[in-house]
């Protein structure tokens, strides 16, 4: 049995978790990320792995998955929209102090590996991973292989551009389809509903304390789950945003499934049902072609964990 370390590097939180070579986390530990200085940030990661590090001699190497643009030898991290890395030599900065070979990988593409060899992907070959969150991630499987573009970072899903002049992104750009079909997506929708037809968002404004701006998305949810109308339009409006763009990605790439993860997946069905049948509607040549499967991600929140590591393995 090999053991390798994955780190999952946010900008919140540092994990980092001991894995073996069937996808187990033995043990894990998690940090704040200090996401405003690129040295602190280092120094947060090899502690992390030190730590772990010296509870299992037998550990080979490490992987980290950075949310940012990793350049395509997998040891510097171009852009980072939520921390300050900035052309960022990570692998050689992380090595230096760990004393393991490390890779560096893009967080939804390590993701998109945890979830093909130890989770929802098991038995396809050919998976787009939508992480649905604050924003939109994702991560493409060609037979069987990550697939990670001529210059190592395509699978940015969340920035294609589905309303032309739509709304401002954070990537600079309008109209972006995180815009339309993500966790903000849903509630900018619902503070605009309370805003416009406050009737109609009671039970939304009741559980943000009277505001608009107190809905959030656990929120949306419970409301949805209790039956309300106006938290499940909010869903249906996202959730066709959701599959009209897979079924834009179905007409480019041909999956045999999408995985759908990120902290909006938990709505389960109330996002999926409605998602599922705009897909459906959407799809070019529907009725002369198979639907590619929708499947909920498996792994949660410890995906990147497992897939860094097994990246790591496999350097």
């Amino acid at each position: 049995m090999t053991l390798t370390i994955g780190v999952d590097v946010g900008g919140t939180k540092v994990a980092a978790g001991v894995v073996d070579d069937h996808g187990r986390i033995i043990e894990k530990l998690r940090r704040p990320t200090p996401s405003t200085s690129p040295h602190e940030t280092a120094a947060v990661i090899a502690e992390v792995v030190d730590i772990l590090k010296g509870k299992f001699d037998e550990v080979e190497a490490v992987g980290l998955g950075a949310a940012g643009f990793v350049d395509e030898s997998r040891s510097m991290v171009l852009f980072a929209p939520n921390l300050a890395w900035r052309d960022e030599p990570l692998k050689k900065k992380v090595e230096s102090q760990v004393g393991l070979p490390v890779i560096v990988e893009n967080d939804a593409n390590a993701t998109a590996w945890g979830e093909a060899k130890f989770g929802a992907g098991r038995g396809e070959d050919h998976i787009v991973l939508i992480t649905l969150g604050t924003g939109i991630g994702g991560g493409l499987i060609m037979d069987g292989e990550l697939y990670r573009g001529r210059f190592g970072i395509g699978g940015e899903f969340g920035h294609f551009r589905v309303v032309p002049d739509g709304r401002r992104c954070g990537c600079g750009n309008r109209g972006c389809w995180e815009q339309y079909a993500s966790g903000n997506a849903l509630v900018a929708e619902a503070r605009e509903l309370a805003r416009v037809s406050p009737a109609l968002a009671g039970r939304l404004l009741e559980l943000g304390d009277g505001s608009p701006e107190g809905i959030s998305g656990p929120e949306i949810t419970e409301a949805a789950r209790g039956g309300d109308t106006a938290a499940l339009e909010c869903f249906r409006s996202v959730a066709v945003w959701v599959g009209q763009g897979m079924a834009d990605l179905a007409a480019i790439l041909d999956p045999g499934a999408f995985i759908i993860g990120g902290g909006l997946s938990e709505a389960g069905d109330l996002l999926l049902d409605p998602a599922r049948a705009a897909f459906e509607n959407a799809l070019t040549g529907r009725g002369h072609r198979v639907f590619a499967d929708i499947r909920m991600a498996e792994l949660g929140p410890d995906a990147g964990i497992v897939g860094a590591a097994d990246l790591a393995r496999l350097r």
